[in-house]
């Protein structure tokens, strides 16, 4: 007997050193994470930088950048205490980034953060994945994405249908000559999983860049992806990073002429428009001198007037109905406006080399180009695009247009490398300014080697998402493969720039379906409420169990106080996620502990009723009571297993700590305590059990 209890001991201990050896990096994460907050906490008020900033710095390796812009204009003393507090920051830093991913995570419930949900736009992947896109095609794939939303059915479903109703085989678009539309419909559904795959992994990529310690990224079902980012408050930041589609192209603009000929025909389209059908024909002389027509940014005699003189009275009324464009004036050069309505829309501003357009007309020009009558007119293998930011000419915010070739020349597949940099002294404009430097890939580098020396004096735009960032002249032929993307960054907007570029672009377009941000105080007051409930909880069933029975309640209590640690150590291990269900399975688990317990003492003071001895009241007691709790804990852990199989989110939290705890309870309840009673018994000679 005495040889058992040994083997017990030995088992116990070593249970007890895998628990501590497993809890250690949780405590000790959470000691340092105090000290870091205090020091964030004095830091900030040195800096005047806002608490959830400067840990953002810290995190992604720019706290003393941001602590050195910020002090500035400090005095010395408060420099030296800010740099001293960013140095402790960091080394605290590194110690908790090493011991963080042993730690026992926490779910968004419990620590407050953002959570999103994310829908593949499988219409536009369907789209991607079709050898031709004719007007027919595109017609019909719109047809198949508003079914699928507004029937809430398969996409590919659909897609088959319209097909089938047009009597159009599906390898007119997709897959090979002569295949059946099931094939391709089953390929088309492949490409989607691995599409959502890639799309998982992309994501994945850029938020490990984001700076975010165990985020939670997981499919649901077959096009949607959750994902937690738990601490994160700066939702839409998240978001810019998370649905930036990061699709880079290289677009050359076409021909100066080709451009302007286009602009005078749309100035044709919108002046017969404007004319109810009248003609109004420029004249030679101004045709063979279109550039007098658009009006120097700071010489054109300006003058705001209502849509309705630019549309006619019936399209401002059709606007306000479709509630397409909120802007009810215009700005435009009255000395152009009769004679070229478009051309007094845009400007000619010195230095840039493009069109630029003001702020107030760029809602009016997006709807010019949309038109049925614009869309006729411009080239298919073209098209416009506007600058991702504005840029500011003396008080006044313009936005440049662009045409450019469809066809890109180069795409970001061929990208290699991106990082942050600041312009250098080339332009006294962008001295200083955060630019993203790209590096590509041998193969990238040798078709921009050819696409430069060809085009040697044209522009050639850098689009990303379809927003044209720059658009330099070629001035050479570029051999090393390089080149930079320059805009209006903050140093925050490049670095999430290079993130994504670095990371990759999406297989295809996500958008957010579902998004919740849990501040933080919910977090703590649901932490702070979790402690009271579970330490007045303990405490009443500790003291019922002493009250009750006595010493055997002592047992049953170091019991159920094993039982939670080597449950929360088994969590850690598995780098499972506490929430607020895993916190209720816990509670759950205690509840069946203290019953298992219950039912052995009930049993032992049975047998000891009867005359028995008290070892043999002790075995009988356990033997009697054994098939009760396994058959409890056996029902009880199926129910979790079935609960883990078919739940999702909570409940399978809440069914993982619940069918942990039941197979600790097991040991502790039955082996534990019969090893303290053993024990006692064996030790010493006790003529009365207390309990």
């Amino acid at each position: 007997m005495r040889r058992k209890n040994l083997l017990k001991l030995v088992l116990l201990v070593v249970l007890l050193g895998w628990a501590v050896y497993q809890l250690y990096p949780t405590f000790r994460v959470g000691s340092l994470e105090k000290k870091q907050n205090a020091y964030l906490a004095r830091l900030s008020q040195l800096v005047g930088v806002a608490q959830g900033d400067l840990l953002s710095a810290l995190r992604v390796g720019e706290l003393e950048a941001r602590v050195s812009a910020a002090t500035a204009n400090a005095g010395q003393e408060a420099r030296q205490e800010a740099r001293e507090l960013s140095a402790k920051l960091i080394t605290l830093r590194s110690k908790i980034d090493k011991l963080e991913p042993k730690a026992l995570r926490q779910g968004l419930d419990l620590v407050g953060g953002t959570y999103l949900v994310y829908e593949a736009d499988l219409h536009q992947l369907a789209r991607t994945l079709a050898r031709d896109r004719d007007d027919r095609f595109t017609e019909i794939l719109a047809i198949v994405d508003k079914r699928a939303r507004t029937e809430n059915r398969d996409f590919f479903d659909v897609l088959e249908e319209e097909f089938k109703a047009r009597n159009i085989p599906l390898n007119r678009y997709y897959g090979k000559r002569g295949q059946s539309d099931d094939v391709i419909i089953k390929e088309l559904r492949d490409e989607a999983r691995d599409g959502i795959a890639r799309t998982l992994e992309v994501l994945r990529n850029r938020i490990d860049q984001f700076g975010v310690s165990e985020p939670v990224i997981a499919p649901q079902g077959e096009k949607r992806i959750v994902i937690e980012l738990a601490g994160v408050q700066d939702i839409e930041r998240a978001k810019r990073i998370i649905n930036t589609t990061a699709l880079l192209e290289f677009k050359l603009l076409r021909e100066p002429e080709v451009t302007l000929s286009l602009l005078q025909d749309i100035d044709k389209a919108v002046k017969r428009m404007r004319t109810k059908g009248g003609v109004g024909e420029l004249s030679a002389a101004a045709a063979a001198d279109t550039a007098k027509t658009l009006p120097e940014g700071k010489k054109a005699q300006e003058q705001e007037i209502d849509l309705s003189k630019l549309f006619g009275g019936e399209e401002k009324a059709d606007t306000a109905a479709k509630g397409a464009q909120p802007e009810s004036t215009v700005v435009v050069d009255q000395q152009t406006f009769e004679e070229y309505p478009f051309f007094s829309l845009l400007r000619y501003v010195e230095g840039t080399d493009q069109i630029s357009v003001p702020e107030q007309n760029v809602a009016a020009i997006k709807r010019i180009l949309q038109m049925p009558e614009v869309q006729k007119i411009i080239p298919r293998d073209g098209e416009f695009l506007w600058g991702a930011q504005p840029y500011v000419s003396r008080g006044q915010r313009f936005y440049q247009l662009y045409f450019v070739k469809k066809e890109p020349e180069l795409v970001g597949a061929y990208l290699k490398t991106a990082d942050v940099a600041f312009g250098g002294g080339e332009s006294s404009v962008r001295a200083g300014q955060a630019e993203v430097h790209f590096e590509l890939n041998s193969e990238g580098a040798k078709i921009f080697r050819r696409v430069t020396g060809a085009n040697v004096g044209r522009f050639l735009a850098i689009v990303l998402d379809g927003k044209v960032y720059s658009a330099p002249r070629i001035k050479e032929r570029i051999p090393g493969g390089s080149g930079r993307i320059e805009g209006n960054f903050t140093r925050e907007e490049a670095r999430d720039l290079a993130v994504v570029l670095r990371a990759g672009a999406l297989p295809a377009p996500v958008e957010v379906i579902e998004e919740r941000t849990v501040g933080p105080s919910l977090g703590q007051d649901s932490i702070e409420k979790g402690k009271l409930s579970a330490i007045v909880g303990a405490a009443l069933v500790v003291l019922f169990m002493i009250f009750y029975y006595r010493m055997s309640g002592v047992i049953a209590n170091v019991a159920l106080a094993l039982n939670i640690f080597f449950l929360i150590a088994a969590l850690a291990g598995l780098r499972a996620t506490l929430t607020l269900p895993g916190v209720a399975g816990i509670v759950l688990t205690v509840g069946m502990a203290v019953d298992a317990n219950v039912l052995i003492f009930e049993r032992i003071k049975e047998e000891l009723r009867t005359g028995k001895t008290i070892k043999a009241a002790i075995d009988a007691g356990y033997a009697r009571a054994f098939r009760t709790i396994l058959d409890s804990n056996v029902t009880t852990l199926i129910t979790a297993v079935v609960l883990y199989q078919f739940g999702s989110g909570p409940v399978r939290g809440f069914a993982t700590t619940l069918s942990i705890g039941l197979i600790i309870n097991m040991y502790t309840a039955i082996v534990v305590t019969r090893m303290f009673f053993d024990y006692i018994t064996d030790r010493y000679a006790i003529t009365k059990l207390s309990i």
